[in-house]
């Protein structure tokens, strides 16, 4: 693949890749607000809009197929959505800056300007109402046209310029998903929903009483622990209680209590369990976040140092299972689902071009397929060794399996021991498409005449170094999917006609999963595109190196009926418990 810039000379160019249609003339347009009015810097030419003349104005532009320059999508995409208008490609100028600021192949002097922290400083609009023009937006006080030529002038010094520009223009593509994602909303019965709480909870609760479901396993709990006044609402309540039940407990998590064999533990997990689920996903959740049908929560692409997305209202990013069956379909459409099966793993063989993992990756079950190569007796032996490597586990079975996978994968597990000794060392470490990893603070080597501060010392440095040895492969499974993204979201605009929501659309995005609304008729179509962008993902990424990434894809009525995840334990929790889980969101 060619040279993707996505910063590049603000006349025209040829773009290049699935980002970005191969042959076509591509030009820039910069917007700027000024005042109430829009500045459109375009081929050497400043065109002044009135802000309600803006969407017409892009749309008869968009033909063309511009790069729209804008300091932040989200406080122009949501508006321009509103008005019915979707655009191809943008350059998110916050979300690149992020990038470039933290980057190591980046010289650092190249992006230093009068308003430079203000960049540094500038979040994004998470407001759920699309608007334009807020009052006193920080944005305001920046310079987009300064910012872009120091973008361009850091990008085209680095020597990753190909890599670091393939991540820019994946995570400004990743704004218009994200935008689009919560202007289209994800379909969400509330009668369904009323109804699964009702079964779980008992009827709605007047304000400040619990559910009748609660009521009931109290006095059981209670009477468990011979404390008849517990209030298991309470954690630092529950733990008092609980000590005071002659349990040396010291803390009241759930992965704590179980290890604890005492007849009231099972009923307490269960009322914490039902409590966490009133309050997030409770009616009051319902209320606040379900509105005309349609579920739309504030996803923030790269939330998450490792490059991630976080989600910002809705607790978008922890659907809980048990309420899937609320999200179904409108009629005579179908929701397309699809999750690759254990992401991170797969990234890891390619991004070392291991060629033994890549291999055993070629299987549907990465672990099985080390299995059959030989390297461990059993399924659960490669996957305990594998998060062990990633996670950094030493003990247990997961660091009795390292010296054998050590041998098996040597590139593999080289790359992450690498990554956590650059840690330990207080060295940034990168994804593989440039991402930089977040500086430690400064730590001691401690005082000579005191061993305890030695020791905490290198706790701190060893964590740290977890925190690396994961970062570089965290990061670069969020750049597949990224990528998977960006191209799928083209991929989808062409099956369809009309506006965004009239197509097959994305609605729902988690780390290794996307949901797409598809009209029933297109909904194979969908699926094909799904796998397709899947394919080009890892292209984009490893080249011809020879690394698969299956997709499980569903096509359903309501997201509940979609088949489980091959491995749901693989990427994203319910780790063993000798794999130390840092988790690097944080950091």
């Amino acid at each position: 693949m060619g040279c993707v810039r996505p910063l590049c000379v603000p006349r025209e160019r040829r773009t290049v890749g699935p980002l970005g249609d191969t042959g076509r003339v591509l030009r820039s347009v910069v917007l700027v607000r000024r005042g109430d009015d829009v500045e459109a810097h375009e081929d050497g030419t400043v065109t002044r809009l009135g802000r309600e003349d803006l969407p017409a104005w892009v749309a008869a532009r968009e033909p063309g197929h511009p790069r729209w320059v804008w300091d932040d999508a989200t406080r122009w995409y949501p508006g321009l959505l509103a008005a019915g208008v979707r655009v191809e490609r943008c350059t998110d100028l916050r979300l690149c800056h992020g990038v470039l600021r933290r980057s190591a192949h980046v010289d650092q002097t190249l992006l230093a300007g009068a308003d430079t922290d203000g960049w540094d400083a500038l979040s994004p609009v998470t407001a759920d109402e699309p608007a334009l023009f807020a009052l006193a937006d920080p944005a305001d006080r920046l310079d987009p046209i300064a910012e872009l030529a120091r973008q361009q002038a850091a990008l085209a010094a680095s020597p990753e310029l190909r890599r670091l520009g393939l991540l820019l223009a994946a995570e400004s593509a990743g704004a218009l998903v994200a935008a689009e994602m919560q202007h289209a909303g994800m379909p969400w019965r509330a009668d369904v929903h009323d109804r699964l709480l009702r079964d779980l909870l008992g009827p709605r609760p007047v304000a400040g009483q619990r559910p009748a479901v609660l009521e009931r396993l109290l006095p059981e709990i209670r009477a468990a622990f011979g404390q008849p006044v517990m209030n298991p609402d309470s954690p630092t309540d529950l733990l008092a209680s609980l000590r005071a039940a002659g349990l040396e407990v010291t803390d009241t998590r759930s992965w704590t209590l179980r290890e604890i064999e005492h007849p009231g533990v099972e009923p307490l997990l269960r009322y914490k369990k039902l409590l966490r689920l009133m309050h997030a996903n409770g009616w009051s959740w319902l209320d606040a976040w379900v509105r005309d049908g349609r579920f739309r929560p504030v996803f923030l692409p790269a939330g998450v140092v490792t490059g991630r997305w976080a989600s910002q209202g809705g607790g978008a990013l922890s659907a809980p299972v048990q309420l899937r069956p609320a999200a179904v379909a409108d009629e005579g459409w179908r929701f397309v689902v699809a999750d690759v099966a254990q992401l991170e793993p797969r990234v890891l063989a390619g991004m070392s071009r291991d060629a033994a993992m890549a291999e055993a990756a070629r299987a549907r079950d990465l672990y099985q397929g080390m299995v059959d190569s030989g390297a461990v007796e059993t399924r659960t032996q490669a996957k305990l060794g594998i998060l062990g490597a990633m996670y950094g586990g030493t003990r247990g079975e997961s660091g009795a399996m390292l010296p054998r996978l050590t041998r098996r994968y040597p590139a593999a597990v080289g790359l992450v021991e690498q990554a956590a000794r650059a840690g330990e060392r207080g060295e940034v470490v990168s994804t593989l498409l440039g991402r930089g990893s977040p500086r430690p603070g400064p730590w001691s080597r401690g005082d000579a005449d005191d061993p305890a501060t030695g020791r905490a010392a290198d706790s701190r440095r060893r964590a740290w170094g977890r925190f690396t040895r994961n970062f570089v492969v965290q990061g670069t499974g969020a750049e597949w999917a990224s990528c998977w993204l960006a191209d799928l979201r083209n991929r989808l605009w062409r099956l369809g006609d009309g506006l965004l929501t009239d197509r097959p659309h994305l609605v729902f995005f988690l780390h290794d999963e996307v949901v797409v609304h598809s009209p029933a008729a297109l909904a194979d179509d969908v699926a094909e595109v799904v796998r397709a962008a899947a394919v080009e993902a890892g292209r984009l990424l490893f080249g011809s190196f020879p690394v698969d990434f299956p997709l499980d894809v569903a096509v359903v009525r309501s997201w509940a009926d979609a088949d489980a995840p091959l491995d749901p334990a693989a990427e994203d929790g319910n780790l063993p418990a000798e794999v130390p889980d840092t988790d690097v969101r944080a950091v």
